[in-house]
Formats: structure tokens, C-alpha cells, sequence
């Protein structure tokens, strides 16, 4: 009877102190708002969805004025509730951190609970934080590091570099253009982004043509976006259009992801509060570089025509020696059934009234590179060329194109990200393969109001189709 007794009190005892450790986690959590998902370990992409106390997805944006800002944005879970940027200018060693020489700025904090329906993922409780760092130096470069303020370095990124754009507003300087990465991001698209990094390691920023992921609410794809990118995504300034699967569909692409905002912190001079950081402006040293929310302005008339105003001022006001529009849908598509008319109608008239020079675009899971007119299609040299119009795309989703009358290189079947070179006078365009082949390339040099264009005619055997890998 004393070791049954004994027994049972030690049984009382052991289920006393479980209930008691249960209901402290279910305080903790109801305490933070958020759960520390560790009964969640078993999901394969944990890692990928899930925060912690320590920063992930680290990015930063360009705002309107590059050369004396940057956006920084960060996740954390939402134990995390006040968040800070450290900054200074780089040294030669950890001597920047000595003298008081390291400014601290506070953070912006959003809490985010988001559970995709859709893909069954989990519940995902996320604290987003978000500093927009003002009076940097052009030319200068600085060290930046982001968490909670604490000591303890854990809950701390490590130290990055980033570095300002030049004084000179008429140096050169390259960015790389990537169309859609959309499917297997972490597998396939990562070395994409990767490798183009590896080729222009010194490149001031990337451009992303929308379809950045596939299904707009899904953490674990944004996951993948962010861990493909990894470490480029904290030092090279990005900035990004939505396209029509960074809209839910769920909500008939007319809702912006849940993610967006929250996760990006781009310019937010656009028109109209619906695309606020979809639609917007800035200027790169010589460049004036716009965004059109063409998910947005084709879902109805209102956007199309408040975009439409926006543009037609941003372009008229123009005071920069170069022009590019990015957008998602093509202006001029690339194969039957994807054409977009509305679209065209509404911007091209703007687009060749003001002379824009660049117009990147994706959407067509292909490639195709050319101009509005076929007069002077085969021409290796073209004097006072209109528009270039590029569609790319750098993920592994393909299709098919045609060859139309407007296209000077085409592609099919090949991921794709473009290097674009601005010195002064001269903008080079050259698109690699993920083996950095050189595929297409171009120079548009502009002196005196016209722009000559000389394509690279040495590329035109080389050429790719699915028909060449996939036999009917």
C-alpha cells in the first residue's frame, strides 16, 4: 500500500507541475501574441516560415533620394516589440564601433498574424520592423546591423556594408534586371540571383519585374524568395513591382499580398493609397526609374486612368538624361492570347511622347527584346531609336513564344537576368544565362536629344526554343 501510495503522489505531482509549465506557455503566449511553434517543428519548411527573436529576411529598398537614404526592413516573432538600426561609416577594422562613432535609429513596428488558407500553411505570428536612414553621405560607405537593443549579440544580424551612390550623378553605375522567379524559388531560382551577383558583385541595385513568388500569401514561398537572395538582399538596394501573383487569388487578384508592405518599404509617392509602394518613382543619379501597379490598373478604370495622370506628371516633370518604366504585364507580349491591349492604349502614347528610353517588363515566361516597328528590324546600327522594350524571365516556369514583328532577339526555355550599364551617354543592356552566357546585348548611347542603338548582331545563332530540348 506505501508504494502504491507512493506511486500515486509522485503520478499527482508529475501532472501538477505539467498542467503548471502548460498554462505558463499559454500565458507566455498570450502575453506576446505570437507562438513559439515549437509543437510546429515538424513542418519541413520551419525554418523557412517561421520567425524568432533573431532578424531574418533582412532587405534593403531604395527610396526616393538614393544618395542620401536607405530602406531597411527586417522580421522578427513578436516577442520583438521595439527594433533599431545601428549604422556608421566602414573602417579598416572594428574600430568603428570605438568613439561613439555608431548611430542608433529606432524602427517601425507592425505585428502581422497571417494563416494561408489557401496552401494550409500555419498560423505565422511576425513582428515587422522597418527604418528608413536619412543624411547619408554619396560616395560613403557604411556598416549596418539591426535587433532589439540588447547586448546580447544573438538577437542581433551581423554587420553589413552598403555603399552610397557616387556624388556624381553622371558616374556609372549597373543594376541587374530580373523578370519572373514565381515556382521553385530556393531550388532553382536561387542560382540565378547568385550567379549574378558573382558576375557583378559591385552592382548598386536590383530590379525585379513582379511574380517575385507564386502565391501571394504564402510564407514559405516569401521564405524562399528571401532565403535564395540570403545575404545579397541586405547589401545590394532592391526595388520591386508587383505582379498578378503578388495579388491574391483568392480575391480575384484584385487584394495585394498581405506581405508587401509589411516586408518591402518602398517609395510611397505614387497616386492614390491603393498602390502606395506598387506605384512610385525615384531618381538614380541620371536615371529616373518608375514603377506601374499594372496588376492594379488593369482590374478597372479608376487606377488605370489615376496612374495614367500620375505618370504623364512624373514624365513631364522629368529633369534625368535617362527614362525606364518597369512593370509586370508586357506592353507588347510575347505570344497570342497574353496580349495587353488596355495596357498599351493607355501608357504607350505617354511612353513615346516623353521619349522613355528602357521598358522592363515579365509576366510571358519567355524572352523577346525589340522595338515598336519592324522597319528596321536586322539592322545592326538604328539612328534615333524609340523605345526598348525587354521581357525576361529568371525563374525555371516557361513558355512558349512567337516571333513577332517587333522583336530583334527572342527566347524560350532559358532563365535569364539582365545586366544594365548607364555611363553618361551610353546605357549597355546585356542578358546572361544562368551559365553567364552573354544571350542578347545592345548599347543605346544618347547625345543631343537622339539615342542610336547598336545591337551585338555576333548573338544571333545563338539562340534557344523549347523545341531544341523537348521533342512532340
Amino acid at each position: 500500500m506505501k508504494t502504491t501510495g507512493l506511486l500515486f503522489s509522485i503520478a499527482l505531482l508529475f501532472i501538477s507541475c505539467k498542467v503548471k509549465h502548460e498554462t505558463n506557455e499559454i500565458k507566455q503566449t498570450e502575453a506576446h501574441g505570437h507562438s513559439h511553434y515549437s509543437s510546429l517543428s515538424h513542418v519541413p519548411a520551419h525554418k523557412l516560415i517561421f520567425p524568432s527573436k533573431t532578424p531574418d529576411r533582412i532587405i534593403l529598398n531604395l527610396t526616393e533620394d538614393p544618395r542620401h537614404s536607405v530602406a531597411i526592413n527586417w522580421r522578427t516573432d513578436q516577442d520583438i516589440d521595439t527594433a533599431y538600426v545601428e549604422m556608421a561609416e566602414e573602417t579598416h577594422g572594428p574600430d568603428f564601433l570605438l568613439n561613439n562613432n555608431v548611430t542608433r535609429v529606432s524602427a517601425k513596428t507592425e505585428f502581422l498574424d497571417l494563416e494561408n488558407v489557401r496552401d494550409k500553411e500555419p498560423l505565422v505570428q511576425a513582428a515587422y520592423h522597418s527604418v528608413t536612414v536619412t543624411d547619408l553621405k554619396p560616395g560613403a560607405t557604411y556598416v549596418y546591423r539591426v535587433g532589439d537593443g540588447q547586448t546580447n549579440d544573438d538577437t542581433w544580424s551581423e554587420w553589413f556594408q552598403i555603399k552610397m551612390p557616387s556624388k556624381n550623378k553622371n558616374d556609372a553605375f549597373s543594376f541587374i534586371y530580373f523578370g519572373d522567379a514565381q515556382n521553385d524559388v530556393k531550388s532553382m531560382w536561387s542560382r540565378v540571383i547568385r550567379k549574378s551577383y558573382k558576375m557583378l558583385p559591385e552592382v548598386d541595385f536590383m530590379l525585379h519585374a513582379g511574380d517575385l513568388i507564386n502565391h501571394s500569401e504564402s510564407d514559405r514561398e516569401w521564405g524562399e524568395w528571401f532565403y535564395a537572395g540570403s545575404f545579397i538582399h541586405a547589401t545590394v538596394p532592391s526595388i520591386m513591382t508587383p505582379g498578378n501573383h503578388e495579388y491574391d487569388k483568392m480575391k480575384d487578384r484584385t487584394k495585394l499580398s498581405s506581405l508587401w508592405r509589411p516586408q518591402f518599404n518602398l517609395p510611397q509617392n505614387g497616386p492614390t493609397e491603393a498602390v502606395m509602394e506598387t506605384c512610385y518613382s525615384l531618381d538614380y543619379q541620371n536615371l529616373k526609374l518608375i514603377s506601374l501597379d499594372s496588376q492594379s490598373l488593369g482590374n478597372d478604370d479608376t487606377p488605370r486612368d489615376a496612374q495614367v495622370k500620375w505618370l504623364d506628371s512624373v514624365l513631364q516633370s522629368n529633369d534625368k538624361k535617362w527614362v525606364a518604366i518597369t512593370m509586370h504585364h508586357p506592353v507588347f507580349s510575347t505570344a497570342k492570347g497574353r496580349d495587353n491591349t488596355k495596357l498599351r492604349e493607355a501608357i504607350k502614347p505617354l511612353i513615346d511622347k516623353y521619349k522613355v528610353d528602357l521598358v522592363l517588363q515579365g509576366h510571358d515566361h519567355t524572352y523577346a527584346r525589340g522595338y515598336d516597328t519592324n522597319e528596321t528590324t536586322g539592322k545592326t546600327i538604328v539612328e534615333d531609336a524609340g523605345a526598348i522594350y525587354a521581357v525576361s524571365v529568371s525563374g525555371p516556369k516557361m513558355y512558349e513564344s512567337q516571333d513577332k514583328n517587333w522583336m530583334v532577339k527572342r527566347g524560350e526555355f532559358t532563365q535569364l537576368f539582365q545586366i544594365i550599364t548607364i555611363d553618361n551617354d551610353t546605357l549597355k543592356y546585356n542578358a546572361y544565362t544562368t551559365m553567364g552566357s552573354l544571350y542578347d546585348s545592345f548599347q543605346l548611347i544618347k547625345e543631343n536629344g537622339r539615342k542610336t542603338l547598336i545591337n551585338n548582331s555576333d548573338l544571333n545563332e545563338f539562340t534557344r526554343f523549347k523545341k531544341d530540348f523537348i521533342k512532340e
